[in-house]
């Protein structure tokens, strides 16, 4: 029985497996699913712990409720003894009491799974990573809840900083709320961008789209966020290094003839509609050379250096945009 990850509540079903990519979401209606309805004796066990669950669900009701609602939280690890177990207790689990197996990111191929998924009249849920464009509708929902105003760019970067972790958005959410204080002003970028420990966002993304053209303003950006909004250059080194990593992976699997190797290199944000023309800026050589340059630029950074810091990043961007600097560096 297929159920939709939408309309899970109300309860009607004494037996749930819940599985999929999208953890946030997988526990959080596994969560709603055990603490909706009447008075119970409420547990969350590992898949080890099968046991308590049998002997809980038989030994209630003296002076307390008489009905066990269960969460599995880890199925997917489940060995041969423990699955079996798990089939048993399906099996002979009345309807009185309320069992919720959980199975994030379980594989496909496990034999639990493919037993569970085999018993047609087992409840079932698959939760699915978000799209950008959903989890973005799911995330301004989200925030017209708690009256929030936020301008469109500042929501769109937050949605890409943020793909698909529910749990970090709703932290955000509470973050933002604390920051307005029912004041109802409108959030930017740079105020969304501060809470979510990234200075100068937008100066950063200029940043790197420069670097990935190779082309000569990237010095002064560097220079701009390292003087005029004083970015951290660990926060400098972690965007070029992750920008510069797509861009490899991109050729990758363009050179494998890949249909979309912007999907295939798992590509989010605004690089989605850069990397393919930066890409055409870089042989397969540079590549490599500059991803050992960032790392070496890192160590540096982070560790016990006799170097500015500073000089370690203007250095960076000119080894960066300059060819011959970089394959001499």
């Amino acid at each position: 029985m297929r159920l939709n990850p939408d309309r899970l509540l109300p309860v009607e079903h004494h037996l749930y497996y819940l599985f999929g990519e999208d953890h946030d979401a997988l526990y959080e209606a596994a969560d709603a699913l055990l603490a909706a309805g009447a008075d119970a004796h409420r547990i969350r066990v590992d898949i080890s712990e099968l046991a308590r669950i049998e002997e809980d669900s038989k030994n209630l009701g003296l002076f307390g409720p008489s009905r066990c609602y269960a969460l599995i939280r880890n199925a997917q690890s489940a060995n041969p003894k423990q699955s079996a177990h798990l089939l048993k207790l399906l099996d002979n689990l009345s309807s009185e009491h309320r069992l919720i197996i959980c199975a994030p990111g379980v594989d496909w191929k496990k034999a639990v799974h493919k037993k569970l998924k085999a018993r047609s009249s087992l409840p079932q849920c698959e939760f699915l990573l978000p799209d950008e464009s959903g989890f973005q509708r799911w995330l301004e929902h989200e925030l017209k809840k708690t009256k929030l105003d936020i301008t469109p760019d500042a929501l769109l970067w937050m949605s890409e900083q943020l793909n698909g972790m529910r749990l970090a958005a709703r932290q955000m959410i509470e973050r933002l709320r604390w920051y307005d204080g029912g004041d109802g002003k409108v959030l930017g970028l740079d105020v969304i961008g501060e809470l979510l420990g990234e200075r100068a966002p937008g100066v950063l993304e200029d940043w790197c789209h420069a670097v990935a053209m190779r082309q000569p303003e990237a010095i002064g950006l560097a220079s701009r966020l390292l003087h005029d909004q004083q970015v951290a250059e660990v926060q400098m080194i972690s965007w070029i290094g992750t920008r510069m990593q797509q861009i490899l992976m991109y050729a990758w699997f363009q050179a494998q003839r890949d249909r979309n190797p912007i999907q295939a290199a798992k590509i989010f944000g605004d690089a989605r509609q850069k990397v393919a023309k930066e890409a055409a800026c870089w042989r397969g050589s540079e590549l490599t050379a500059a991803m050992q340059r960032i790392v070496h630029a890192e160590k540096l950074v982070k560790g016990a250096s006799v170097e500015d810091k500073t000089v370690v990043i203007e250095n960076l961007t000119l080894d960066l945009i300059d060819q011959q600097r970089l394959m001499a560096a």
